[in-house]
């Protein structure tokens, strides 16, 4: 299950909302604003992230800069209670499943939620049969070819 937190007047979440309907996926929105974050939750997105706090929280807010602090000066339930109490210090949207994790809305990084067996298809269904192989078939074999190199 996706879930995607988001806030109101948020056009990156309106982005991120729109390409989940279109390509129709299920998730479950929670809006920072409304739903409390539990602190089992917040500690989930913070060990989700790549490089923790950093990917999770606006230094820009106004919250943040009210602080006054470092937080790296905080304890983890420190932490967790600031978030608490100041859910705009979070970046959004978050979109989180059980494989995947994206702060913000990327068109390419948010392909990372199509499930892998559709991802399959889609690279099997373009062939040399494809009216568009000239444009797509021929980046994908660039593409393979640079992989190839790679390794």
């Amino acid at each position: 299950m996706i879930i995607l937190y988001t806030s109101p007047g948020c056009a990156s979440c309106r982005k991120a909302k729109q390409w989940l309907k279109d390509n129709e996926m299920e998730y479950v929105e929670k809006n920072i604003f409304n739903t409390l974050l539990k602190e089992n939750e917040i500690k989930y997105l913070l060990q989700r992230s790549e490089n923790g706090t950093e990917d999770i929280i606006s230094t820009r807010s106004k919250a943040f800069q009210a602080l006054e602090r470092s937080l790296d000066d905080l304890s983890i339930a420190e932490l967790v209670d600031f978030i608490q109490q100041n859910p705009s210090v979070l970046k959004r949207p978050i979109i989180v499943n059980e494989q995947s994790f994206v702060v913000g809305y990327d068109d390419d990084e948010i392909t990372a939620f199509v499930p892998s067996h559709l991802r399959a298809l889609s690279v099997q269904a373009c062939g040399r049969h494809c009216p568009n192989y000239p444009i797509c078939g021929g980046l994908r074999q660039e593409n393979d070819e640079l992989s190839d190199e790679v390794l």
